[in-house]
């Protein structure tokens, strides 16, 4: 049986809308149980196995801060770290594209330059700002749709916990079949036939995932056919950052599980995010929110 690729390894440590929560606020200072309770409307049970289970798999390293009694805080690793760039796209689309948010998300600050920014993705190689239709992905050696669907199956998230916070990235990161689904339509695929047999889903959870999609705005049913929208294809960021980030972590010795292109230049694509007000790279140290 064949072994789930970084596509899969990353849904099943990302897809969960409380895991995301937990390290925007660890990338945000917080570092002690009480911190991250303060600033999320989350249980203490919740917390505790987020926190554990972010500390497994080396996004958070646990450490004692306090003796007599034991008192523990959690730091970001590298690997943790450097997950800002999904979490900068995430918050990004939801302040754009979500309306239904309680109160409006704040805007982001480039510290580097001063501005409210938008983030571009760019590619690293020529530094072109590229739009969705200018790359090209392609399975590389660990790729198929099969190998991209993590095993454990979708958390179902309480309705009075943090539904206003990535209600709708929740519907793409948080099940099991939408991620994959959404690249999909990325790459050209359209026909509910289509969508079933190349992923190999039940029709009854792809009938689910395009119907809340649609419900969302994020596809279009065109008599029979699902297209991307405008505010879908504004997804683009949030799924190369977390392929790119996937890959760099869950790498596999068969090689990478997608490749890549830039069409027009034909090299290798790799992302970076640029401020859209003075152009320059972005730094995670160097955004703020509020």
């Amino acid at each position: 049986m064949s072994q789930p690729n970084a596509v899969a390894r990353m849904l099943d440590v990302l897809g969960d809308e409380w895991t995301l929560l937990v390290m925007q606020q660890s990338l945000l200072g917080a570092t002690r149980f009480g911190e991250f309770k303060s600033r999320l409307p989350i249980s203490n049970s919740v917390l505790t196995a987020r926190l554990r289970t972010l500390t497994d798999e080396g996004l958070l390293q646990r450490r004692e801060y306090h003796t007599a009694p034991s008192r523990f805080e959690y730091v970001a690793t590298t690997r943790g770290s450097s997950l800002w760039p999904v979490l900068v796209s995430i918050w990004e689309w939801e302040r754009r594209w979500v309306p239904e948010h309680a109160t409006a998300l704040p805007a982001m600050r480039h510290r580097d330059c001063g501005a409210d920014f938008a983030p571009v993705v760019t590619c690293r190689t020529c530094g072109e700002v590229v739009r969705s239709e200018e790359v090209l992905p392609q399975w590389g050696p660990s790729g198929s749709w099969q190998r991209s669907v993590p095993s454990t199956s979708t958390r179902r998230r309480s309705e009075s916990a943090a539904a206003g916070l990535f209600p709708q990235t929740m519907s793409v990161m948080g099940n099991r079949w939408g991620f994959a689904l959404l690249v999909a339509a990325f790459v050209g695929m359209t026909r509910f036939t289509d969508f079933q047999r190349q992923l190999g889903a039940p029709p009854g959870s792809i009938a689910d995932r395009l119907s809340i999609f649609v419900g969302n705005g994020v596809l279009v049913d065109d008599g029979g056919r699902y297209r991307l929208t405008e505010k879908g294809r504004a997804l683009f960021p949030i799924l190369l950052t977390a392929l790119q980030w996937a890959q760099r972590w869950y790498p596999s010795p068969e090689g990478p599980a997608v490749v890549l292109t830039h069409v027009g230049p034909g090299h290798r694509f790799d992302t970076v995010l640029t401020c859209d007000q003075c152009r320059r790279p972005l730094r995670g140290t160097a955004v703020s929110v509020g």
